[in-house]
């Protein structure tokens, strides 16, 4: 991949460029945000990592949105923040406004793009995205359950006393209290993590990833989470710009797949070059799919509160 651009040089977007960077993931990275000075600045303070970590990767940044030129990918993490005891839905309308404007630039400037939405709520403002810019589903797509399964999969290690390195977890629905993790899905070295957990401590890890984010938000008061997430998001962007193919819990938007339509939620996806591949439905069993409709109801009620936003 020739040049990822990166909107938001807040906490997310700045340690997300910086790994992008680190990791060699294209020959460019781009750093775009309002702040006069924020975008370059940061940008700078990155390049001149380059002699330590070994990279050579271009490393700019600005407020002129014609920045986004011959991006291939643009991964957007700009927004407002949550507050200790606000929830991700909280930031819906301020957060509509500003990828309204955000994605009007991308269709001036890189209509050619992809588009990785990380701006909470990001499940909405994923469909929202994608609704604005009459892209095919596969070129828009969120960054969620990545995130969320990291975390679970670090509870795990924590309750076992097992190395994090065997540990995949899964995790779907919404990026919120109604996320659905999947004990049932997640191994420990390919074995099944139920074999290693009782029903009370997996309650207790589910409800701990399920507030993940907020624990995070308690703890630090002035700021959420950013190196997790930038972790997340590189996961995904390595799986695109080398085509890796892998199967990563993505915001997707869904056509029929769970018996859902016209909606974004977290699911297993196959994602290479192109993005999203091919949505991938689980079996879920009863108690699954429950949780699962609860959180996609959840999404339905912000999406409905974000229409109510656009008629007033």
């Amino acid at each position: 991949m020739n040049k990822i651009s990166v909107i938001g040089a807040g906490r997310v977007g700045e340690a997300t460029a910086q790994v992008l960077a680190q990791q060699g993931m294209c020959q460019e990275v781009v750093l775009l945000d309002v702040r006069e000075g924020a975008a370059s600045g940061a940008a700078l303070d990155i390049l001149q990592s380059g002699s330590y970590f070994e990279f050579d990767t271009r490393v700019t940044g600005g407020t002129d949105p014609a920045l986004l030129a011959g991006s291939d990918l643009v991964i957007v993490t700009a927004g407002s923040p949550r507050k200790p005891g606000m929830s991700r839905s909280d930031v819906l309308d301020v957060n509509r406004a500003v990828i309204d404007v955000i994605v009007d630039e991308i269709l001036a400037y890189a209509p050619d793009s992809m588009l990785l939405m990380v701006s909470n709520p990001v499940d909405v403002l994923t469909w929202h995205a994608w609704k604005r810019t009459g892209w095919d589903r596969h070129r828009v797509f969120g960054q969620a359950g990545v995130l969320d399964a990291s975390r679970m999969a670090c509870f795990m290690a924590e309750e076992t006393g097992l190395s994090i390195k065997d540990i995949h977890a899964m995790v779907i629905g919404g990026h919120g209290d109604f996320m659905v993790p999947l004990t049932r899905f997640s191994t420990i070295n390919g074995i099944p993590a139920s074999r290693f957990l009782d029903q009370e401590t997996i309650a207790r890890i589910n409800k701990r990833t399920q507030h993940g984010g907020s624990e995070i938000l308690a703890l630090r008061k002035n700021s959420s989470a950013y190196n997790a997430p930038a972790s997340a998001i590189a996961t995904m962007v390595d799986s695109i710009t080398r085509d890796r193919r892998r199967v990563l819990p993505c915001v997707c938007v869904l056509a029929g797949e769970y018996g859902q339509h016209d909606i974004t939620a977290g699911v297993p996806a196959i994602l290479g070059h192109k993005g999203i591949e091919k949505v991938l439905e689980l079996p879920l069993n009863e108690a699954e799919q429950a949780g699962f409709t609860a959180s996609v109801d959840s999404i339905r009620s912000d999406l409905e509160a974000l229409r109510g936003y656009q008629k007033s």
